[in-house]
C-alpha cells in the first residue's frame, strides 16, 4: 500500500512515498517535513541565520562546518569535476544580481527592481575555496558567496529516501529530483510522468524506474522579467548572468538523484545538439530535452524506460 505525505518546504512542493503491506502510517513518513526543515535551517541562503549564511559573512578564517553542510558542499564540489566547471556553488553574487535576491515566492509577490549593471564577468572558480578536509573547514575570500540551490534539492530527496527505506520501497520528490529505493513491494517499476512544460497539468510521457533518480532542470518556472527581459534561476558561470540556451527543460536519469540534478543543468547550460550528445556519451544517463519551441529529443537510453 502506497502511502503519500505531500508537503512545502525549500520554497517548493514535496512528495514522499512509503509502499509498506499495512495500513498504518509509518511515523518516519511523517517525520520528512521536519528532516526537510533541519537541513533548510542549515542550508537556505534565504535565511538570515542559517549556517550557510553565517559561512558567507565570514572571510578569510576557516570556518569548521556541521556534517550537513559538509557533505552537501562536497556534492556541489563532485557536481563542479563532472561538469568540467559549468556548475559550482560560487554563482550567488551573480544570482542575486540577475534579482533572484530572496526566495522565490516573496519575489513574485514584491517584484523585481531595474538592473543594477553589476554583472561580474564570470563566478569565482571554486578553487578560490580553501577546503579543508580533515579538519571540515571551509575558508571563503572576500567577495564570493556560496549558494547550494543546484544541489541542496536532490542531496535532500536522497537523505530521505534513505532513512524511509528501512521501512519499504520509497520515493521522494523534492520539486522534481527525484530519488527512488527500489522495486515496489509486488516488484514491479514506479511510473514517473514527466511534466510539459508548455501545458501545465499534463505530462509529455510516462517512465518506469525501479531504482536511481531523476531530475528536470529548465527555465519554464523559476523566472522573472527584469528589465524589460525575462530572466532565470541558471547562471552560466562564465558569464555570470542567466543561461543563454535554445532549450526550455532537461530531465535527466542517473544511478542517483544528485547526479541526476547536476546532469540536467550541465546539459541545460549547453545547449540542445551539445547537451544530448554529452548525455550520450554518458553511458548512466538517459535524457529528454524540450527545446523552447516545444520540440522533445529522447536519448537512445530514455527511449528504453517510457512505459
Amino acid at each position: 500500500m502506497h502511502h503519500r505525505l505531500s508537503f512545502r518546504a525549500m520554497g517548493s512542493e514535496m512528495l514522499a512515498i512509503l509502499d509498506q503491506d499495512t495500513s498504518a502510517v509509518s511515523p518516519q513518513l511523517a517525520a520528512v517535513p521536519q528532516w526537510f526543515e533541519s537541513w533548510e535551517q542549515c542550508l537556505s541562503r534565504f535565511r538570515p541565520d542559517s549556517e550557510l549564511s553565517r559561512l558567507n559573512r565570514t572571510f578569510d578564517q576557516p570556518v569548521k562546518v556541521s556534517r550537513t553542510l559538509w557533505e552537501v558542499l562536497s556534492v556541489a564540489r563532485q557536481a563542479e569535476r563532472q561538469s568540467g566547471g559549468l556548475l559550482t556553488p560560487t554563482v550567488l553574487n551573480a544570482l542575486v544580481e540577475a534579482g533572484y535576491d530572496r526566495d522565490f515566492e516573496q519575489l513574485a509577490c514584491a517584484g523585481i527592481a531595474e538592473p543594477s549593471g553589476n554583472f561580474h564577468a564570470a563566478a569565482p572558480e571554486l578553487a578560490t575555496v580553501l577546503f579543508d578536509e580533515r579538519e571540515h573547514s571551509v575558508c571563503l575570500h572576500e567577495d564570493v558567496h556560496l549558494d547550494l540551490g543546484g544541489v541542496a534539492k536532490g542531496w535532500a530527496a536522497d537523505q530521505a529516501m534513505r532513512r524511509l527505506r528501512e521501512q519499504g520501497p520509497a520515493l521522494v520528490d523534492a520539486a522534481g529530483d527525484i530519488a527512488i529505493s527500489g522495486p515496489n513491494l509486488d516488484g514491479g517499476p514506479w511510473v514517473i510522468g514527466v511534466a510539459d512544460p508548455l501545458r501545465p497539468g499534463h505530462d509529455i510521457l510516462n517512465i518506469e524506474l525501479c531504482a536511481g533518480g531523476i531530475a528536470t532542470s529548465g527555465k519554464d518556472r523559476r523566472r522573472w522579467q527584469r528589465g524589460g527581459l525575462w530572466r532565470h534561476h541558471i547562471i552560466d558561470p562564465r558569464s555570470g548572468r542567466p543561461a543563454l540556451t535554445d532549450l526550455l527543460t532537461v530531465t535527466v536519469v542517473a544511478p542517483d538523484v544528485m547526479e541526476a540534478e547536476a546532469a540536467a543543468k550541465t546539459a541545460f547550460l549547453m545547449g540542445g545538439t551539445a547537451g544530448l550528445e554529452w548525455i550520450e556519451a554518458n553511458t548512466g544517463l538517459a535524457g529528454l530535452l524540450v527545446l523552447e519551441d516545444g520540440t522533445c529529443w529522447v536519448s537512445t537510453r530514455m527511449k528504453d524506460l517510457i512505459q
